[in-house]
């Protein structure tokens, strides 16, 4: 089966004047359809940088992404943007969600602006939002809901056009231990009954372990298991 997610020696440049700093140095990687990898680094590693890449926010300065088969960092703008909305769904440290709307008008807005139709299919919407235990709270609105509550509402509306793959950056970094837990557990098992790619930005290792696996990113590089274990090491050590 072709890998759904394939990165050749990513690398991503800034400037700043004469200055270049490096977010990505030659990342490569492939995730296989329906594999749930967390991506985990201190900041600045460069994790943000790789999300950023992988959604088509910001493009490489080198290498190549495939999305689907698609080589996706030599796209146009418009091109990128359109296989965005029909492939990749977001879920981000915060909300976003528009305060004015109720959930369920918020999730269908996703919809709507990523199908451009608001063709719903109930059977779908109805397992969805009962997989992430808002079926009750679909009326409310943004400010009548806990940041858990808020934060399965923003999942729902990465999920609700069935993008074949779900990217979340620190999707918990805004929630307590409590709904941090649930909100993994759904993201989990969303993964796991609904079959899409999950690829997770975190800096927390034990919210990372969730996944099937684990990437360590540092200074803009992947890292192999055995140098990730020296620096684990030397870390304890230094303590």
């Amino acid at each position: 089966m072709q890998p759904v997610i394939v990165a050749e020696k990513l690398g991503k440049i800034y400037r700043t004047g004469k200055v270049e700093v490096h977010a990505l140095r030659s990342v490569s990687f492939s995730v296989a359809a329906g594999e749930f990898v967390s991506i985990v680094g201190p900041s600045g590693s460069g994790k943000s940088t790789l999300f950023y890449s992988l959604g088509g926010l910001t493009r490489p300065s080198s290498g190549r992404l495939l999305i689907d088969g698609v080589d996706f960092a030599s796209l146009s703008d418009a091109e990128r943007t359109r296989l965005r909305k029909h492939k990749i769904g977001f879920v981000f440290q915060k909300f976003n969600l528009l305060p004015t709307l109720s959930a369920m008008d918020n999730i269908l807005l996703a919809l709507e602006i990523a199908s451009g139709t608001k063709k719903l299919d109930k059977t779908y919407f109805e397992h969805l939002t009962e997989l992430l235990g808002i079926r009750g709270r679909l009326h409310h609105r943004p400010s009548e809901l806990s940041g858990g509550e808020q934060q399965r509402v923003a999942i729902a509306r990465a999920l609700i056009s069935r993008p074949a793959i779900v990217l979340a950056d620190e999707p918990t970094g805004n929630l307590d231990s409590k709904n941090s837990d649930a909100v993994l557990a759904v993201l989990r098992r969303s993964n796991q009954e609904l079959k899409q790619t999950v690829m997770m930005i975190t800096h927390n290792p034990e919210a990372a372990a969730i996944g099937d696996r684990v990437l360590h990113m540092r200074d803009g590089e992947l890292l192999d298991a055995e140098t990730h274990a020296a620096l684990e090491a030397r870390s304890a050590n230094a303590v």
